[in-house]
């Protein structure tokens, strides 16, 4: 039974949050990747377009989310479905930081405005 221990997580950072890997390939699995995201209280992370379907569960604290030019206010308890190929954008206006969870398929990755493919490590 593979078991992650919490001690286990590997941790990135990119765009002012932190990211720490629970399920990927790196862990034995072989179709899904989660992560906890910390996004830090004033943190506005660039908007991004997502290859695979994600599911962002908000465990602590507040976020506005733009999904494809729509912006929601999210509070703890809360869940966005990112479908493949929407544009994304978190953005953290409290004085505290918020903490998620997100679940999505191995192999994400994510274009910025720009052009620039970004393939995060802790989902892949």
């Amino acid at each position: 039974m593979p078991v992650v221990r919490s001690s286990e997580g590997v941790t990135h950072e990119i765009h002012g949050a932190r990211f720490v890997s629970y399920a990927s390939p790196r862990t034995g699995s072989k179709e899904l990747c989660a992560w906890r995201g910390e996004i830090p209280a004033g943190t506005r992370a660039p908007a991004h377009t997502v290859s695979r379907e994600e599911v962002f569960h908000l465990l602590t604290g507040e976020l506005l989310i733009t999904l494809d030019g729509r912006t929601e206010r999210l509070a703890a308890g809360d869940t966005v479905i990112v479908q493949a190929g929407a544009a994304f954008a978190v953005e953290n206006p409290t004085d505290r930081t918020a903490t998620s969870w997100v679940t999505t398929s191995v192999g994400l990755t994510a274009e910025l405005a720009d052009g620039t493919l970004i393939t995060p490590p802790w989902a892949n």
